[in-house]
């Protein structure tokens, strides 16, 4: 069972990070301190207990440490001019913006990652691992990468930013533009992992989506005209809008063909259906980005218009999914549009609609392809397949529901397909 410290990591670290960055902006030093933090916690709190606030007891500790390295860094002569004492002095949220061109401190912390001389996917895994809290094993199946390959890029983005001296600063207004399609790529990517977290014992994170949704409102209030953020903020409010229906009161998984609709977010629909129909997004080529995008936001109001999964309108789904992997080809895409196949022309087609497909790591491929197994009636096929997606899956709730179906599997096989998306999109 995850201790409290655990659970203050996961949920807290991001905004402790980017707290103490926008107080000191030295990754080096705020990375270490609250790695000490956690390490004089993991030492004191099972013995004394856990502190009211444990957060705020991990950010005044990590702050201390920050502080002492600082002065004695100053007291060798390698900072002059910067007085420790300034920085007890200095407002937390202090920071390089002097023409107060962007207010909010996550999007702020977001830009500080997003510099130029990181490559884009390297800025956007930064941003989600030390401004969003996301983990580093989440941040790798964001990227189909495995989580040691994920945690040496890690290390190498900030191994950069401190020998290059890069500075965590928010850039000018001529800057901006070219940093938004980067942190519009993060928004997207941690709306992902909130909606569908790798690990955990949760099968959502709304307030980690709810946050990334927020993002995205920011970013696209800078810039209301840029297609691609107003296709984006379409679908992750399209998305976000089931939040309430995925799970029952037991904290089960509730497929999409099952969630009671009427708990979803309508006025949350409504507003997505209206950015869709607006003459930035209508009417004019778009960039690719913006093109994925709004695919996707178009699966979604598909969704959204029906009454139910029978009512969907499932030849319109795979036309978008076509449309989509001629745009922006993508193991996640093909996976999304067999289930969309298999709904539309039955399950054999969906399997062929699989065949050579592979998505390293990835326990909602051979999941799927259980289900579609089961519904030909390949029984001890199936069995395998779920054997396999349960040795890859690390997020408890869908665990749970896994094996449940495997319970399920000897006797009469459900119709549903089961997929609940997979970075980002949903079928």
């Amino acid at each position: 069972m995850p201790t409290e410290l655990d659970e203050v990591v996961r949920e807290e670290w991001g905004r402790l990070v980017a707290l103490l960055l926008a107080r000191f902006r030295r990754l080096d030093l705020v990375e270490d301190a609250l790695g000490d933090a956690v390490e004089a916690a993991a030492r004191q709190w099972p013995r004394d207990g856990a502190p009211a606030n444990p957060a705020g007891w991990l950010q005044t500790v990590a702050r201390r440490r920050v502080v002492d390295r600082l002065r004695a860094e100053a007291m060798a002569g390698r900072r002059r001019g910067l007085l420790a004492t300034d920085l007890d002095r200095r407002p937390p949220r202090a920071m390089a913006d002097p023409g107060d061109l962007v207010e909010d401190d996550l999007l702020r912390l977001v830009l500080m990652c997003t510099h130029p001389a990181l490559v884009p996917e390297a800025a956007s895994a930064l941003a989600l691992r030390l401004v969003l809290g996301v983990s580093t094993h989440d941040v790798a199946a964001l990227f189909l990468v495995p989580e040691p390959t994920m945690a040496a890029r890690l290390t190498r983005a900030k191994k950069k930013i401190v020998t290059a001296g890069i500075p965590f600063a928010v850039p000018d207004l001529a800057a901006l533009p070219g940093r938004l399609e980067t942190v519009a790529q993060t928004a997207y990517l941690a709306f992902t992992a909130g909606y569908a977290p790798a690990s955990g014992p949760h099968l959502l994170r709304a307030e980690l989506a709810g946050e990334a949704v927020r993002l995205v409102r920011t970013v696209r209030a800078l810039r209301p005209e840029d297609p691609t953020l107003t296709a984006l903020l379409a679908l992750v409010l399209l998305q976000h809008s089931r939040r309430d229906a995925r799970v029952d009161d037991q904290g089960r998984l509730v497929l999409l063909a099952d969630q009671d609709r009427d708990r979803w977010h309508h006025r949350e629909i409504e507003e997505a259906r209206q950015l869709l129909a607006s003459p930035v997004v209508v009417g004019t080529p778009l960039p690719e980005l913006a093109g994925t995008y709004l695919l996707q936001a178009l699966v979604a109001a598909e969704h959204a218009a029906s009454p139910g999964s029978a009512q969907t309108r499932w030849d319109r789904v795979v036309a978008l999914y076509d449309q989509l992997l001629v745009l922006a080809p993508s193991p996640p895409a093909r996976l999304a549009r067999a289930v969309a196949v298999a709904e539309a022309h039955g399950p054999q087609a969906g399997l062929a609609a699989l065949d050579g497909l592979q998505i390293a790591g990835s326990h909602r491929l051979p999941a799927i392809r259980a289900e579609l197994l089961a519904r030909s009636g390949q029984v001890a096929a199936a069995l395998q397949q779920l054997d396999t997606a349960l040795a890859a899956c690390g997020n408890e709730t869908e665990r749970a529901h896994l094996r449940r179906r495997r319970d399920e599997m000897t006797g009469p096989v459900g119709p549903e397909v089961g997929c609940q998306g997979d970075i980002g999109i949903e079928c």
